[in-house]
C-alpha cells in the first residue's frame, strides 16, 4: 500500500470540493494511462456530496467513465433505498456518463442470483484478471464500523473467493443486499473513505488508531498496491490523538 492519509477538513462543506478534485484527478490519471476511469460508488452522504460538487466542476467530461457500486440494496430502483436510484436522479442525470458505463444490479432477481449476476457483470467489464481493479472506490463507514455491506462479526468478512456476495440478514435495513468483498476492495488503485459528523468520532478512533477488541470492517480496508484516504471533518475527528493532515482552503489531493 502506498500509505494511508488521514485528511481533516473544518466541515463537510470544505471536504466536498476536495473530494471532487480527488475524483477528477484520478479520472484524468486513469484515462491518460488506460483509456478509461473505473469508479465504485457507495450510498449515504456521498450521494449528496457528489451530486453537488461534480456537476459544478468546470469542463467535466465523464464520457470515458465506468461506474459500479460498492454495495447495493436489492430493492426496485424507484425505492428510496436504492443507491442506483438516488445517483440516477441526483447525479447521473446531470453529467455525461454513457448509459452503458453504469453497472447496476438486476434488482428483479433473488438476492443470491442477483449477486452472481452482478459478479458476471463486473467480470465482463474487467476481463483481464480474476479480481476487478477499480481506479477509485468511494467508501462510507457506519457508526458500527461497517463499510460496503460488510458488517461486524458477519461471515462475509472472511469471504475470499467471491468478488460479489449476497447478504440477506443485514443488521441495517433493508436486509437483502449485494456487496463487493474485501478481495475487490483491497485490489483498488485508490480507496477513499468519506466520514463526517460527531456520531462517527468514537468508532473512527477505534478504526484509525486501533483498539483491544475485534477489528472493525472499515479498518480492514488496506489496498495492496494502492492509495488509502480518510477524508473526515472536524466533528468526526474529535476523538483522534494521531497526527492528521489539515490542508488549507482549496486543497488538492
Amino acid at each position: 500500500m502506498a500509505g494511508r492519509r488521514v485528511v481533516v477538513f473544518p466541515s463537510s462543506a470544505e471536504l466536498g470540493p476536495a473530494l471532487a478534485h480527488l475524483v477528477t484527478s484520478r479520472a484524468e490519471r486513469a484515462i491518460t494511462s488506460r483509456g478509461r476511469f473505473t469508479l465504485g460508488l457507495s450510498g449515504g452522504s456521498l450521494v449528496t456530496m457528489l451530486s453537488k460538487e461534480l456537476p459544478a466542476t468546470a469542463g467535466l467530461d465523464c464520457s470515458k467513465w465506468l461506474v459500479g457500486f460498492c454495495d447495493e440494496r436489492v430493492v426496485p430502483f424507484d425505492n428510496p433505498e436504492s443507491t442506483y436510484g438516488l445517483y440516477k436522479n441526483h447525479l447521473f442525470s446531470k453529467i455525461n456518463i454513457p448509459e452503458d458505463g453504469i453497472l447496476s444490479i438486476d434488482s428483479s432477481l433473488p438476492v443470491n442470483e442477483c449477486a452472481e449476476d452482478y459478479a458476471r457483470t463486473l467480470q465482463k467489464a474487467f476481463p483481464d484478471g480474476d479480481v476487478p481493479v477499480f481506479d477509485l472506490l468511494l467508501l462510507g463507514m457506519g457508526p458500527d464500523g461497517h463499510t460496503c455491506s460488510l458488517f461486524p462479526n458477519h461471515p462475509l468478512l472472511e469471504e475470499s473467493e467471491k468478488i460479489v456476495a449476497p447478504i440477506s440478514d443485514s443488521p441495517k435495513p433493508p436486509p437483502q443486499r449485494v456487496t463487493m468483498t474485501f478481495p475487490v476492495v483491497n485490489a483498488a488503485r485508490c480507496a477513499a473513505f468519506v466520514s463526517t459528523g460527531g456520531s462517527k468520532a468514537s468508532v473512527l478512533r477505534e478504526v484509525l488508531e486501533g483498539g483491544e477488541g475485534p477489528t472493525f470492517p472499515a479498518a480492514r480496508v488496506s489496498p495492496t498496491n494502492g492509495e488509502l484516504f480518510w477524508l473526515i471533518d472536524e466533528p468526526a475527528a474529535a476523538s483522534l490523538t494521531m497526527q492528521v493532515e489539515k490542508p488549507g482552503h482549496g486543497a488538492k489531493l
